[in-house]
């Protein structure tokens, strides 16, 4: 009864369980498929990969110029190399002379709040006045605030919006 539906089942699909495993023609020990030669799915890969790859450099090899022109192997050959590897090796010496000490080296101290004492870390929030503050105590009203929101705030309407009068006397 199992074979029958077996039969039913394959005739319906029309897909077939293959009557003979073949092992990768790669000897790797995993199977191989006919539409792949044989190969097993890592083994064809990596030999579609090598194909390309000398295609890729077959074709580069045809690109390549085969001589180069006269002036540019006189303009090689009287350029004095020495001259440069030394200008280069005193500048690296310079550099490594003027770097920074590990004695400057300044730790920061954590960010807490100015009211409170706790720290803030990444979500403090800067004050005009100049501190940090928690969540708290951000607002001017829940810390002694130094800045004057006032004059800043008639400074920032006189600069943006200038008096505008007629003269007095026109001029002729």
């Amino acid at each position: 009864m199992a074979q029958e539906s077996w039969k039913k089942e394959t005739e319906e699909t029309e897909c077939q369980a293959p009557e003979g495993r073949t092992f990768c023609a790669n000897n790797c020990g995993f199977f191989g498929s006919s539409t792949t030669n044989n190969f097993c799915s890592k083994c064809y890969r990596d030999l579609i990969m090598n194909q390309q790859q000398q295609q890729v450099k077959a074709s580069s090899l045809i690109q390549m110029p085969q001589k180069m022109p006269a002036a540019t192997n006189s303009l090689l050959i009287s350029e004095p190399v020495f001259e440069r590897i030394d200008k280069v090796e005193e500048t690296h010496a310079l550099k490594i002379e003027q770097g920074p000490s590990s004695a400057e080296v300044v730790k920061q101290q954590p960010n807490r709040c100015m009211s409170c004492k706790k720290r803030v870390g990444l979500t403090g929030f800067k004050c005009r006045c100049g501190g940090m503050f928690c969540s708290v105590h951000r607002y001017s009203e829940k810390h002694e605030c130094s800045f004057d929101y006032r004059s800043a705030g008639r400074e920032a309407i006189a600069k943006a919006n200038p008096v505008v009068k007629a003269e007095k006397i026109q001029k002729i």
